[in-house]
């Protein structure tokens, strides 16, 4: 059975500064690097990322129980690791996001420009426990309909980029166990008159990004709302609800969190989310000694307060309630 943890609430958008914070982020983090290409923090090498990394993929859990369920946890190498390990340039290449605020993402006040946020810390983590350094990690920054093939192709060993497991994509990546636990909600502006997930959106023109979970369940039902608006990178609906071409957005509560923490002027939709979702760590299918090394990286995460300290740092000024990581599941 699921152990659920506290899920945070949405509290305080912050002052009228946030506005400038939020022009300037627009500005600076919209536009996401290209698919594949390097972001900046590596060294430009040879990484040696390819297909033919791991071994062939094992059965998965049946689909009732997929979400949370992950292999357990082990700090021995494999195949995975010992490919990465034997590397020209030793590090761990990871998928992020450079858009989400407070999750991956730059901040223009700062000098350096390097990726901050909540998943970046658990990238550096994860390099730190399997290569002995936390900066032996190479960031490429991909969009949201790219994380999948970008796992597949071997353009990266990891994605850590908020996203959701479900048995949908477990069919085409492995994930670590939960790290996070979320849920979709509609963002719109406060004066607007939608009240969430439901008949309001009747009519409205609703922005989601393309390949997300927002999309799938905007797919499913989209109340009579106008859903043709899907963009590469999440970040982009709410420039797009600033500028008046879309009413409402949906995506990850934990996701709007950081958006109303750069526009004071939107707000989340509806009392709760309408899904219940964990985001895990994706790998390409087979990995396993690589997924095991995660999830005991994770556990030792939640164990040692790491988890907690960056959270703290990141995330605990747009969520409120008490929050912790999900408890761990795992096949047996």
């Amino acid at each position: 059975m699921r152990t659920r943890r506290g899920t945070g609430r949405l509290r305080g958008w912050g002052g009228v500064g946030a506005m400038g914070t939020a022009c300037a982020l627009a500005g600076t983090l919209v536009l996401a690097l290209p698919y594949g290409k390097d972001d900046g923090g590596g060294d430009g090498g040879d990484d040696g990322v390819g297909p033919g990394v791991t071994v062939a993929a094992p059965a998965r859990a049946d689909a009732a129980d997929c979400n949370d369920r992950s292999l357990r946890p082990s700090d021995k190498d494999g195949p995975t690791i010992e490919a990465i390990k034997n590397r020209k340039v030793k590090k761990l290449v990871v998928g992020v996001d450079q858009n989400s605020y407070q999750w991956g993402y730059r901040d223009p006040n700062k000098k350096g420009g390097e990726l901050e946020g909540f998943d970046i810390d658990l990238a550096h983590k994860i390099a730190e426990e399997i290569l002995g350094d936390r900066d032996a990690v190479k960031f490429r920054a991909i969009p949201t309909n790219q994380r999948i093939p970008a796992i597949q192709s071997g353009q990266v060993d990891m994605v850590v980029r908020t996203m959701t497991v479900n048995c949908d994509r477990l069919k085409d990546v492995d994930f670590s166990t939960g790290y996070f636990e979320t849920g979709q909600q509609v963002l719109a502006p406060k004066k607007s008159d939608i009240t969430g997930y439901d008949e309001s959106l009747k009519g409205k023109k609703v922005c989601s990004a393309a390949g997300s979970i927002a999309a799938e369940e905007l797919d499913k039902k989209s109340f009579g709302a106008d859903i043709s608006t899907r963009v590469p990178n999440q970040l982009d609906c709410l420039v797009r609800l600033q500028l008046g071409e879309v009413d409402a957005v949906v995506t990850d509560s934990a996701l709007a969190a950081g958006q109303a923490a750069q526009d004071p002027t939107v707000e989340l939709k509806g009392k709760e989310p309408f899904t219940t979702e964990h985001y895990g760590v994706a790998m390409k299918k087979g990995s396993d000694d690589l997924v095991r090394r995660v999830n005991k990286v994770l556990d030792d995460y939640r164990d040692d307060g790491g988890w907690q300290k960056s959270y703290d740092k990141w995330l605990a000024g747009g969520l409120s309630g008490k929050v912790t990581p999900p408890a761990p599941e795992y096949r047996d």
